[in-house]
């Protein structure tokens, strides 16, 4: 397990964007668009829309002080109505998952194109001053994730283009989206590469979840159960980093108020396996299993990591929250979520 020196500063804020400004938060019902509407309004911004497809009875993360609304954002005049007085928007909002998910639905992950094409649209109709897209390091060249002690992915390693198959080439394409808006209609967009976000307050079952939460999930599982046993997708050497939310949440607003055009990335580079993930959150819970490893069962990339020579150069900062101490609130965070529901 790597853990390199961090900065642990907050990044450079290039355009305070001022506080009675409408903030539009695409995809509030999710996991990282409710924690972002939350971030917002700890700042002191009052003015804040969040739109999801889901009723906000089923958000993960709701903020009673936003307009909260229900839009299905694949339709254009849903994103005309989200849009409307709307000058900082954020694009979170997109039908993905976890591995499991988006290795046996990508027609409906390329589908989110409508959603990112739609709301740029809007953006542009309304005059909208800043627009940011959640790209994610799916978009990444497959050839250079063979191998478990895999180099550090660079932005530049996008191209020659090779991303996951569905998801990541939905990706790849809205990031072009953006830019060729920036450059043919004048609207301020921005780009991150999210590498594997994660923390309480998100799905950990049902099949969209991502590996933190699932390994959670099942630890907790087994120790309520009294199990001594955990499935582990692929042969556990395959490796990851995994980036806190309250990180993403920090340098995602960096990021729109930067002055940074092309496609970062947001991720941290502290690299572990699979195996050591299942370590960490082993030790968490005070419980040693036996490992079951299904060989059969999507694992993706063999190796992924953020190389952060970029954001650290232009923002001065890069995510700061060690896995160990991010994999421990979000365990108790689903521990207290499985017993309640136990009761």
């Amino acid at each position: 397990m790597t853990n390199p020196n961090r900065q642990s500063e907050q990044p450079t804020i290039r355009f305070a964007l001022p506080k009675d400004w409408r903030v539009v938060v695409c995809g509030g019902g999710g996991f990282i668009g409710g924690h972002l509407t939350h971030y917002f309004h700890r700042l002191g911004y009052s003015n804040i829309r969040a739109v999801d497809m889901k009723p906000p009875s089923e958000w993960y993360h709701v903020l009673p002080a936003a307009q909260n609304l229900q839009l299905n954002l694949q339709e254009k005049e849903a994103c005309r109505k989200a849009l409307e007085d709307g000058q900082v928007v954020f694009n979170l909002a997109a039908d993905m998952g976890g591995m499991g998910f988006i290795e046996n639905n990508k027609a409906l992950c390329m589908l989110s194109v409508l959603i990112n094409t739609h709301l740029l649209m809007a953006a542009r109709e309304f005059g909208a001053h800043r627009f940011f897209f959640a790209s994610s390091a799916c978009v990444y060249n497959a050839d250079k994730q063979r191998d478990p002690n895999v180099t550090a992915l660079k932005e530049l390693d996008a191209y020659p283009a090779m991303p996951e198959d569905g998801y990541g080439w939905e990706k790849l394409f809205s990031e072009r989206m953006c830019r060729h808006f920036r450059e043919d209609f004048g609207l301020e967009t921005r780009m991150a590469r999210y590498h594997n976000v994660y923390g309480p307050h998100g799905t950990y079952d049902g099949g969209r979840e991502k590996a933190p939460a699932a390994i959670c999930r099942k630890v907790v599982a087994a120790k309520l159960s009294g199990s001594k046993k955990i499935e582990i997708w692929g042969d556990g050497q395959q490796t990851r980093s995994f980036m806190y939310i309250d990180d993403c949440t920090v340098g995602t607003h960096a990021i729109i108020a930067s002055d940074v055009l092309e496609p970062i990335n947001l991720g941290s580079s502290e690299l572990v396996s699979i195996n050591q993930l299942v370590d960490i959150v082993e030790d968490i819970a005070g419980v040693k299993l036996k490992r079951e490893y299904n060989l059969l069962a999507p694992k993706g990339v063999n190796g992924r990591n953020s190389d952060n020579t970029l954001i650290q150069s232009l923002l001065g900062w890069q995510p700061s929250t060690r896995l160990r101490d991010g994999m421990e609130k979000t365990y108790h965070w689903i521990y207290d979520q499985m017993v309640a529901k136990r009761r």
